[in-house]
């Protein structure tokens, strides 16, 4: 089976809701003869017609903020005397929070800080990323450092500009910086909730907050027989409460299924139903700025794919057909069978493959 259609029967699936007027409107005998029967409900007609049908998915999803994070301490025990509070955010180079009034710093990058940087120290990715937030924050203004695996003098000298940024005096920079001075984490942090509070004490491994990135994302749960109509980059409109829609992009597929457990507390457990297992589905979002919106539930429509030159005809001119499969009512009289393609639930339309030819009509249920 080609992939066109493999995702026509997918989408066919999805619309099991406007097939329903067709298949009512079937319902009524197929007459012995060419003659045809008057109407027992008032119908319609349309034209097949040539045109560009595109493929979508609809879910429902949640808008808030990509990415979960916890930032542990590594520094040496003591009181933790500054936290920022929720919905604060953290970037690059900020205070995430002070223990015993020392600092403890944001960099930005995904290999976890493991051990103290200074000059000497063998190489490692984790110099790389130092290096790479040093640049990005200007201290390297004569551009001495080689962003690489290794720490050299000038890696020392930016380190003394970042330390004169914070107001230490010039006998107290070091070049150097100890584990619990800095976190690494892959995106600025957002603040969701304080771990500890300010008064208590903290030690190597204790997780002080956690948070998100600052970058806003809708999460859904797609089915799985969807998953291979959706692909990352694929186009989403995402319809917000109370605000016009916007668009976005998918940025991640899950590879890993889950289902509803069927426990719904009453007697033994159910078997799970595999057909309503989903995967994870992730889509970057820009929302309108000022707005505050964060876990407010959306819609979101994913268009998989655009068919241009088809067959179209409305998906309510399908009737279901005795043994299985579909056909279709000519105007004036008589049926066809067809072979439907892929389906666009938005605009009520479907692909024909075969069955039907440009410029006949066919019948309808009357709107």
């Amino acid at each position: 089976m080609s992939r066109r259609r493999r995702t026509g029967t997918v989408l066919a699936v999805a619309v099991a809701t406007p097939l329903a007027a067709g298949v009512a409107y079937a319902a009524r005998p197929e007459p012995n003869t060419h003659d045809t029967p008057a109407a027992s409900v008032a119908v319609g007609t349309a034209r097949v017609t040539k045109g560009t049908l595109t493929e979508r998915v609809e879910v429902g999803g949640v808008l808030g903020y990509a990415g979960s994070y916890a930032v542990d301490h590594r520094g040496a025990p003591g009181v933790l005397t500054a936290a920022p509070d929720p919905g604060d955010t953290i970037g690059r180079g900020g205070i995430l929070y002070r223990v015993a009034d020392t600092p403890v710093r944001l960099l930005l990058g995904r290999v976890p800080a493991y051990r103290d940087f200074r000059y000497g120290m063998s190489d490692g990715p984790d110099v790389r990323q130092l290096e790479t937030n040093l640049v990005a924050m200007g201290f390297d203004p004569y551009h001495r450092i080689t962003v690489d695996r290794h720490f050299s003098a000038a890696t020392a000298t930016a380190i003394r500009r970042w330390e004169a940024s914070w107001g230490r005096p010039s006998y107290r920079r070091t070049g150097r910086l100890t584990q619990g001075e800095v976190v690494f984490l892959p995106a600025p942090l957002r603040v969701t909730q304080p771990e500890v509070r300010v008064g208590g004490t903290v030690g190597p491994g204790t997780t002080v907050l956690t948070g998100t990135s600052t970058s806003r994302a809708v999460t859904a749960q797609l089915d799985t027989a969807q998953r291979s109509t959706v692909h990352v980059g694929d186009q989403v409109e995402v319809s917000l409460p109370d605000a016009d829609p916007i668009r976005g992009r998918v940025t991640a597929v899950g590879g890993v299924a889950t289902a509803p457990s069927g426990d719904q507390g009453n007697g033994p457990q159910q078997p799970e139903n595999p057909d309503q297992a989903t995967v994870p589905l992730t889509i970057a979002v820009r929302v309108p700025g000022g707005s505050g919106l964060d876990q407010a539930p959306v819609s979101v429509t994913v268009t998989t794919g655009t068919r241009r030159d088809v067959l179209l005809v409305p998906i309510a001119a399908l009737l279901a057909r005795p043994g299985g499969g579909y056909q279709v009512r000519l105007a004036g009289g008589g049926v066809v069978q067809v072979e439907p393609g892929s389906f666009d639930e938005s605009t009520g339309q479907v692909e024909i493959v075969h069955g039907l030819a440009d410029g006949q009509t066919v019948e309808v249920p009357a709107s």
